[in-house]
């Protein structure tokens, strides 16, 4: 007899779960699924599991497919599975294609090609849609995003626009989407939410079309370029009653939302000064630094720094003043950020031709909180007072690019879970813009030519 296995959190049972699972059955004779409990889930970067573990069962259990349900609950049970139940092949869907390769020295391992576009019809029957994301733009950041989709029950990514009609195939292909496009009309009948992923200079023009198009949108940083338009499309979105939301990543990870609660807490007395710094070395005609795309260190990176400055002293600064490095085409490569506050001063270092420490440092009146390069994933970070006996210290998994946090908190909002807009608010974010748009119209700015 041959044996098979398989596993998935199986959430929100859909059409494409059921045609894994009756191919999973035709390897074999005897087919084991193993379903993962939510503890498991969360450990290992599943987000927004809906169904309780009992329910997720029972709907494996209807399609009459599995002869046997176990429960997956640890790293490396996969392992021990195979050798204690005798497997003979286990298979997976084609989207976790290499991942599994390690156990061919187990038994053989199948890739079962994906159902691409699955169906919503018992999700709607729940009153709990899977949300249809497409993304706009195929550069390295969608590359990062694409893998993460598959961590967030109740979404799926549907499709691709880009207006380069070679790279949207290219990247459907990549990722086994279901369409791609170079019609914008064509692309939004197809999905309910996007992801916008183009250039800086772009952002605009696509959030105003996909609202108007009632489309959800999550936007990569900066939202936009300057604090008008940021101002009219969070408008546009409340009177739409769309869901429209800046990806800072930083914003939504389990680290920074603790750093944030411990520091406001006032265990490091009154918050006087934060440092942060974000800097990467980068060359030759990348997007980053081509004039024409709004490229700079600033505009690609200072949303980080200004979110742990605006976050942890609020949006009324009182000051501000910029010292940038700029090249031939006036494209800053370093740049210092200098905001003051009523009672805090904060200084923020971006670079994209410097390379600095990529620390952040919050100095209260009790003590500090160091937070270690790269802070912007905070990872770890240490609380410290003048008797170092007194010293804390946090630990945290970032679990792959740790895009998937902020897609989680999008799909919830969607489906009517307000309050995880805290994280990231529409006044926060147009604060930022305000000060990017600052820079970027050289205003309190003294220039050094390289």
């Amino acid at each position: 007899m041959k044996k098979v296995i398989t596993y998935g959190s199986f959430d929100l049972f859909h059409e494409g779960h059921y045609r894994l699972l009756k191919r999973a059955k035709a390897l074999g004779d005897y087919l084991i699924v193993g379903i993962t409990t939510e503890q498991y889930d969360e450990y290992r970067g599943k987000m927004n599991v809906v169904d309780s573990l009992m329910e997720r069962i029972e709907n494996v259990k209807k399609t009459g497919f599995a002869d046997e349900i176990i429960i997956e609950d640890h790293e490396g049970q996969k392992v021990e599975d195979v050798q204690k139940y005798g497997i003979d092949i286990f298979t997976v869907g084609s989207d976790w294609m290499g991942k599994f390769d390690f156990m061919e020295q187990y038994c053989d391992v199948v890739y079962l090609e994906r159902t691409k576009g699955i169906s919503s019809t018992m999700m709607r029957q729940k009153n709990y849609n899977i949300v249809r994301l497409g993304i706009i733009g195929t550069g390295r950041i969608a590359v990062r995003f694409a893998p993460e989709v598959k961590y967030v029950s109740g979404s799926n990514l549907e499709g691709v626009f880009n207006p380069n009609i070679s790279s949207a195939k290219q990247f459907a292909e990549k990722f086994e989407l279901k369409f791609f496009t170079d019609d914008l009309e064509c692309f939004f009948d197809k999905v309910d939410a996007v992801y916008i992923a183009s250039p800086h200079n772009t952002h605009y023009e696509y959030i105003k079309k996909a609202l108007e198009a009632g489309k959800h949108v999550l936007c990569e940083k900066p939202i936009v370029l300057n604090a008008q338009q940021a101002n009219e499309v969070y408008g546009l979105a409340k009177l739409r009653g769309l869901v429209l939301l800046e990806a800072i990543k930083t914003a939504y990870t389990p680290g920074f939302l603790k750093l944030l609660a411990i520091a406001k807490s006032g265990r490091i007395g009154q918050i006087k000064d934060v440092e942060a710094s974000f800097t990467k070395l980068v060359s030759g005609n990348v997007r980053e630094l081509r004039p024409t795309e709004s490229g700079g260190s600033v505009t690609e990176l200072a949303s980080y720094p200004l979110l742990a400055i605006i976050k942890l002293l609020g949006t009324d600064y009182k000051d501000f003043r910029f010292e940038t490095f700029v090249d031939e085409h006036d494209v800053d490569l370093y740049t210092k950020m200098y905001i003051q506050f009523e009672n805090a001063i904060s200084t923020g270092k971006v670079g994209l031709g410097v390379k600095s420490e990529g620390q952040l440092l919050i100095s209260g009146t009790k003590g500090y909180i160091y937070v270690e390069a790269p802070w912007w994933k905070t990872q770890y970070f240490e609380v410290r007072h003048e008797q170092s006996s007194d010293n804390e210290k946090f630990f945290f998994k970032l679990p792959g690019e740790g895009l998937r946090y902020e897609l989680s908190d999008f799909i919830s909002m969607i489906n009517g879970y307000e309050k995880k807009g805290f994280k990231l608010t529409p006044k926060e974010s147009v604060a930022i813009i305000e000060l990017i748009e600052a820079f970027l119209s050289r205003k309190n700015t003294i220039a050094f030519k390289r």
